[in-house]
């Protein structure tokens, strides 16, 4: 089943880099972004990570985690995120799992060809592991600044 806004958000146990498991049970007491974005080392998501990366001291603050998820490997990502001095961990979810959770997998169509790809996505998600706000069909300019001032919101509330 598929997550929803309002609704607890099921645990799930994923391979992250940094050798680290991460599981949203673990998370708790946290609030959580997740952002799914389609490739490693492609234009639009190395400028939505770089975005994230400026952006960690404002969600530290707020006292919210942030994952980046996508399909690559965890080498891929690895490689990645040292390229990109990125301050948070990206998550491989090459199964698929935490895709389907999260409904990210949509048609897509490049030059004619249609193909199966993440649909570019973010979730946020509080400290009681309920998922509060979602953001699908993102367009990477402004993104992570509306994805603040909702993490700002709900850690005042």
């Amino acid at each position: 089943m598929a997550v929803a806004v309002d609704q607890s958000v099921s645990d799930f146990q994923v391979a992250a880099t940094g050798g680290q498991t991460v599981s949203l049970s673990g998370l708790k007491g946290r609030q959580v972004v997740i952002y799914f974005y389609p490739k490693d080392n492609t234009p639009g998501c190395t400028t939505e990570g770089q975005n994230f990366r400026d952006s960690m001291a404002a969600f530290e603050a707020a006292n919210t985690l942030v994952f980046g998820v996508s399909r690559d490997s965890l080498k891929t990502h690895e490689n990645f995120k040292a390229k990109q001095a990125f301050p948070f961990e990206l998550i491989s979810d090459k199964d698929e799992a935490l895709c389907q959770l999260f409904d990210v997998i949509k048609l897509k169509k490049l030059y004619g060809k249609e193909y199966l790809g993440v649909d570019r996505s973010t979730f946020l998600i509080d400290k009681g592991g309920v998922l509060r706000h979602e953001w699908r069909g993102v367009k990477v300019p402004g993104h992570v600044e509306q994805v603040l001032a909702k993490a700002q919101e709900l850690n005042q509330a």
